[in-house]
């Protein structure tokens, strides 16, 4: 009996050990580009993005814990996760490097290109905000925001079906791609149900606006218009006022997963940028 619960605590011991915030995939060769989705997003998002890039990049491609089938971390969520991130751009010794952020992945990018300047040299951010809190919530401290409070635990206790049933009503939100929401949903209901929880409250938590100061690096800034463009130009130049080298650049008929719905005009942008900030 001894010798069963001590080997179940060696393997639970080895288990925890082994979770990691991130798995990366790497392939090619060239100057680096780290490619960051967004929430509940796997890395395999940006596959198209990469097949069409114009020249030779060496690509990183990042997925997160608790989403993509890899093993939750528990809380908190982001920190780890930008703590990994830094963590590997140092191992692999990453310079000359271009990070491509989407939404929640455009926050970790920010976050990135703030911190190591001396690393990144190029910087697109996917409709993201630095602070959605703001956005979502006026006015309301981050202090507010606790992992306990009644819509967590109402979405912790959600039935699977109605789970997903709101998974598609935000997955519509997100394109104009009809064939791309079930595989949006999709993402949110195999997730890690408290990473999908706890992890959204750490984001909502955040505000970048402050290190945006800190970025020197031309920064190319890609929006979608939905709802309206003049309520995205607004959005983004209130929220960006802070980073100086900035070109915002909002694509027409589409929602936030820009990839989707505008995918030719989206890497017409992204490989404009590369063309002359990263060959």
């Amino acid at each position: 009996m001894k010798k069963i619960l001590l080997l179940s605590l060696v393997l639970f011991v080895q288990q925890a050990f082994c979770q990691t915030p991130i798995k990366v995939e790497q392939s090619g060769q060239g100057n680096p580009i780290l490619f960051l989705p967004g929430f509940t997003t796997p890395g395999s998002i940006w596959n198209e993005t990469i097949r069409n890039l114009n020249g030779s990049f060496e690509t990183h491609t990042v997925s997160y814990a608790g989403f993509n089938g890899l093993e939750p971390i528990g809380t908190p969520w982001y920190a780890p996760i930008k703590q990994a991130l830094i963590d590997y751009i140092s191992k692999e010794e990453l310079t000359n490097l271009t990070i491509i952020g989407h939404s929640m992945g455009g926050n970790l990018a920010t976050e990135l290109a703030a911190e190591l300047n001396d690393r990144v040299t190029g910087l697109i951010l996917v409709d993201a905000i630095p602070c959605m809190r703001e956005l979502m919530m006026p006015g309301v401290a981050a202090s507010s925001l606790q992992y306990d409070s009644p819509y967590n635990n109402q979405m912790l206790g959600m039935p699977d079906d109605a789970f997903k049933n709101t998974a598609l009503m935000m997955a519509r939100n997100m394109t104009n791609s009809e064939d791309k929401i079930e595989l949006i949903a999709s993402w949110s209901v195999a997730a890690d149900r408290e990473t999908y929880v706890y992890g959204y409250t750490d984001l909502l938590k955040l505000d970048l606006r402050p290190v945006l100061e800190d970025i020197k690096v031309e920064t190319l800034i890609l929006g979608a218009t939905f709802p309206t463009r003049e309520m995205t130009q607004q959005t983004f130049d209130k929220q960006y006022a802070n980073l100086g080298n900035k070109t915002i650049a909002l694509a027409d008929d589409s929602k936030h997963f820009i990839m989707f719905d505008q995918p030719e005009w989206f890497y017409a942008q992204v490989n404009q940028y590369l063309d002359k900030n990263a060959q």
